[in-house]
């Protein structure tokens, strides 16, 4: 029964991890691009974790959590980025 969860899971998280690589590739701009990329990254965080529950491989959580540190920190050079961008006197 409860390989049939963890197998529900993987699947719904790779759908979404599909979907969000759609929005990416076709966002209309650029903050929704990088939405869509911080959500990737989250996903994979969280197929990491899952991966590490399911099969019983407790040094993934380690993985998984330096993932989730480096997207953080992307995300607030990619805001900082965002926030200058739209402060250019030339547009």
């Amino acid at each position: 029964m409860i390989e049939t969860v963890y197998t529900l899971c993987f699947m719904m998280l790779i759908l979404a991890l599909l979907l969000s690589s759609i929005r990416l590739l076709k966002g209309p701009s650029l903050p929704d691009r990088v939405v869509a990329l911080e959500l990737m990254a989250s996903l994979t965080v969280g197929l990491v974790v899952l991966y590490s529950v399911a099969y019983d491989e407790p040094k993934f959580i380690d993985v998984a959590i330096v993932l989730a540190l480096t997207s953080f920190l992307a995300a607030v050079g990619f805001s900082a980025f965002l926030e200058k961008r739209g402060m250019r006197d030339d547009d």
